[in-house]
């Protein structure tokens, strides 16, 4: 290990009163050829590619307009800046975020794992992608064919001999499909009325809370992007990708055909922040910035874009248009008339696609995020794997969407909304604790600075406003 240098850069001090005190390594090389490694930040937009996307931004432009898409670009920034931080404890410590907040607070891990698995135990994702089907094929039950859904769905997750990998490769396939659908779009559905109305977007701004309601207005935002939960998850998937200390941490593998599991009982690795380390560091935090930006971003913002274009050119002043997922459907017979009946096929069939892909990658955050949390806190000494916790995780998350679905809750963005306001409760929470947790536990060296760290209390305040007033909002309708 190389000997620390005079320069006094501070030094690591996690808290251990809850959790053990980490071990010390030196921090690996970035690899050279560092697209090797890029995925997190697309399967974080991959997966983020669902409700906001395909539903939540696409119904307010054909209600408003594109009046709202600023709301949607401020959401992705701020999530990026999250994002950002997440990464930046898990780079240095090869811990999870949610591993970082236990050792502040015993119990804050688990709070944010309950709150993942309340915006999310509602399968409003299957059950979108159900519908879509249906529209597809001319028939069909959206409950039945959500319930088949998501039995794929944990037989996928708990099947894959390393799960990271496996969500990889099906997010790239998605991503391909709606690049796809955007380039065809352009070129046959998108006319000059709706280009004008994006420019108008851009000089006449409007926050239509009055018209829409305070509750899918703040949805919409929380979940331009990721939002909630998922963006906590990126430090397991940045951790299973091996970068920065999260190479000394072995993957989540399956239970039932994935390689031997490494001893996990070590909670995180620090490394001396000694001159060689840190200069380590700063081409690794180049590439995690660089990578969240041109992908997360950069397809976040172009999706949305492009969607909610698409929504404008066909729906918008059709009276027919009503607050739930038909409105696909009339979005689908219209690109029929504009363009051909293939392309009104092909919207559904990508669609589709894309929502069951994203409901994929909500069950393994959502259960990822549970196993790592009682694994490293209240589990560590015993022999149930992190693998196991998670496959049963999966499938009782399948099981209680199941339930939900055989209930009759199948209102898709009904669903939705009730996921995105919880969501942004979360990231009201957790903007204060990244804080907190980046200003202290790290050497002085790679602290959070002081211009990122007003984007947090930015993101602290905005969303801790907006759930606020959405309470009051709904407490009013009841």
């Amino acid at each position: 290990m190389a000997d620390t240098k005079s320069t006094d850069h501070g030094r690591f001090a996690l808290p251990t009163k809850n959790l053990p005190a980490p071990q010390v390594r030196d921090l690996p090389e970035p690899p050279t050829k560092t697209w090797k490694i890029i995925g997190p930040g697309m399967v974080g937009a991959g997966v983020g590619l669902a409700s906001g996307e395909f539903i939540l931004w696409p119904y307010i432009s054909s209600q408003v307009g594109l009046v709202f898409l600023w709301g949607a670009v401020v959401g992705v920034v701020v999530q990026w800046f999250l994002n950002m931080e997440i990464e930046r404890y898990t780079l240095a410590t090869g811990e999870t975020a949610l591993t970082g907040f236990n050792r502040f607070g015993k119990h804050w891990g688990l709070f944010f794992a309950i709150m993942t698995y309340f915006a999310n135990l509602w399968p409003g994702w299957a059950t979108s992608s159900a519908s879509m089907l249906t529209y597809l094929f001319g028939a069909g039950d959206p409950r039945w064919i959500a319930i088949a859904m998501l039995v794929v769905i944990g037989a996928i997750l708990t099947l894959a001999p390393v799960v990271y990998v496996m969500l990889e490769r099906l997010i790239a396939v998605k991503i391909a499909a709606v690049a796809l659908l955007v380039i065809l779009a352009l070129a046959f559905a998108i006319r000059g009325k709706t280009y004008s109305a994006l420019g108008d977007a851009v000089t006449h701004p409007q926050f239509p809370a009055e018209q829409l309601g305070f509750a899918l207005v703040m949805g919409a935002i929380a979940y331009a992007g990721a939002g909630g939960g998922q963006n906590l998850v990126q430090s397991n998937w940045i951790r299973d990708k091996g970068f920065g200390m999260g190479v000394h941490v072995p993957r989540l593998t399956s239970p039932v055909t994935g390689e031997t599991e490494a001893d996990p009982t070590a909670n995180g690795y620090t490394f001396p922040p000694n001159d060689e380390n840190l200069a380590r560091w700063k081409r690794w935090w180049k590439f995690a910035n660089i990578e969240q930006a041109s992908t997360f971003v950069a397809i976040t913002v172009v999706t949305i874009v492009f969607t909610s274009m698409l929504a404008h050119a066909t729906l918008f002043g059709n009276s027919a248009v009503k607050n739930n997922i038909s409105f696909l459907k009339i979005e689908g017979t219209t690109l029929q008339t504009l363009v051909g009946d293939w392309f009104g096929y092909l919207f559904w069939a990508i669609g589709a696609f894309s929502l069951f892909a994203a409901a994929a990658g909500i069950v393994d955050y959502t259960s990822r995020l549970a196993a790592d949390m009682v694994k490293a806190r209240y589990l560590r000494e015993s022999k149930v794997s992190e693998s196991k916790l998670y496959f049963w995780l999966v499938w009782g998350l399948v099981a209680f969407g199941i339930i939900v679905l055989l209930a009759g809750l199948t209102q898709p963005l009904v669903l939705l909304v009730i996921s995105a306001c919880t969501a942004g409760t979360m990231m009201f929470v957790y903007s204060g604790l990244l804080w907190w947790m980046n200003s202290r536990a790290l050497p002085h060296a790679i602290r959070i600075p002081t211009w990122r760290s007003a984007v947090l209390w930015f993101s602290f305040l905005a969303f801790g406003f907006l759930a606020v007033f959405t309470i009051i909002d709904q407490v009013k309708k009841l």
